[in-house]
């Protein structure tokens, strides 16, 4: 008997008929003789609606009831899940966060996992209970309230209970068939991926693909959880997330050395400012004030650039980009800090968005910068900032230009399918 932990998305139980084919999905995942741990998200779009009427009570929501507020929807999900996989005849046991073990730190909207301590949950799978797990959220043991884990936090609490259970394998379910080269509502004729390693995945995510989120696949590969990504509204085998590593290892039949696409897939990611410091004194410690200003707001960045030095001027501009949520943020505390540091002004344009290329076989293959540049150039399309690591070239474009933009470079790398992408539930998520 092996143990499957499985995560259901908002868009696989949105109503009463999704939740009885999610219900049938998992029981007969048991009948073929596993034990089965479930993470589920709140149905459909209710986190949002419960996020409106908050602000709508109230413009800046106290975080501690903020997450007693978003931590209902979870729970209505795992209620109705576990009653009707009882209706069919099966023993099911929900289990809140906290009842699950998820312990976590102390901040709100944000928490990190310090622990997991699924006794209840062993209990139940030990006397023959299909577990159902409310996601995205935690317990503080400092301060004894409920935690929510932010983005992607149901997906992180399945492949932390897929760590603690040492479970064979950890299935995210959604509503595509799994992940693709590109976004299948940008790119119709994307292509589904077989198999990806975890450090593509991982970059994948960074640059803006929202089918895994980056904490739930750094987990997964910091703990040695295998990831399948599947569609909860079809047989398909989905996609595996793996680390070759281990794979080779756990198979022993030397997987883990094929050789790898030169770029796996294509992300692209519209929620991005930049932020440029004007006419910044070139001399040494300025950079570092800037960027203690910004480090300060705890806002990660993502590209820097600076240019080069003006010899008339003495001073350079510094380009970042940061998430559209956190621009004013970040706005605000250079400017408190601007006569410190010396700058002349700030730009802000929030009109960018991101494009990046993934694959693990750029290492060995000469090239691929050339192809994207010339992609984007018979498109019409400018480069605004560049950044690259061994495996991800990243630019930055204009925002009403970034269809275009995958699109072609889609094709210019051979990504292109015969067929349509089928994206079930509409959302991709």
């Amino acid at each position: 008997m092996g143990l499957i932990v499985q995560k259901y998305g908002g868009s696989s139980l949105s109503d009463a008929e999704s939740i009885k084919r999610v219900a049938k999905r998992i029981v007969d995942t048991h009948r073929s003789g596993n034990e089965v741990v479930v993470a589920v998200s709140a149905m459909g779009d209710s986190t949002d609606e419960l996020l409106d009427l908050a602000h709508e009570v109230a413009p800046i929501p106290a975080p501690r009831e903020l997450d007693m507020l978003l931590t209902a929807g979870e729970r209505i999900s795992m209620a109705l899940l576990a009653m009707t996989i009882k209706s069919m005849g099966y023993d099911a046991r929900s289990f809140t966060g906290s009842q699950a073990g998820m312990i976590t730190d102390a901040r709100h909207g944000s928490a990190r996992i310090v622990d997991v301590t699924p006794v209840r949950v062993r209990e139940a799978l030990d006397e023959g209970a299909i577990v159902i797990v409310a996601g995205f959220q935690g317990f503080s043991r400092d301060t004894k309230d409920i935690t929510t884990l932010g983005r992607g936090g149901s997906d992180t609490t399945a492949v932390a209970m897929a760590a603690a259970l040492n479970a064979e394998i950890c299935e995210i379910y959604t509503d595509v068939d799994g992940i693709f080269t590109a976004d299948p509502r940008m790119v119709p004729r994307a292509s589904k991926i077989e198999r990806i390693t975890s450090e593509e995945m991982l970059e994948l995510a960074a640059a803006g693909a929202k089918i895994l989120y980056i904490r739930a696949v750094e987990y997964a590969r910091r703990h040695g959880v295998t990831l399948r990504v599947r569609s909860s509204y079809s047989n398909d085998e989905g996609t595996l997330v793996y680390d070759p590593d281990v794979l080779q290892a756990t198979s022993g039949s030397g997987e883990g050395q094929m050789e790898e696409p030169i770029v796996v897939g294509i992300a692209t990611d519209l929620n991005e400012a930049k932020i440029t410091v004007l006419e910044l004194p070139d001399i040494p410690g300025k950079a570092a004030a800037v960027f203690d200003a910004v480090a300060r707001t705890n806002v990660n960045i993502d590209m820097i650039v600076q240019n080069v030095s003006g010899s008339k001027t003495g001073t350079v501009d510094i380009s970042f980009t940061l998430p559209t949520d956190d621009g004013q943020t970040v706005l605000t505390a250079l400017t408190a800090a601007q006569e410190e540091i010396g700058f002349r002004r700030l730009q802000y344009d929030d009109q960018i968005a991101k494009l990046a290329v993934v694959g693990a076989g750029m290492r060995v293959n000469a090239g691929v910068s050339a192809k994207l540049f010339s992609a984007l150039a018979g498109a019409g399309i400018n480069i605004e900032m560049i950044s690259t690591s061994e495996i991800r070239i990243s630019v930055v474009t204009r925002a009403d230009m970034i269809n275009e933009a995958i699109r072609a470079v889609h094709t210019a790398f051979g990504l292109d399918s015969d067929v349509e992408a089928i994206v079930h539930g509409g959302t991709g998520r």
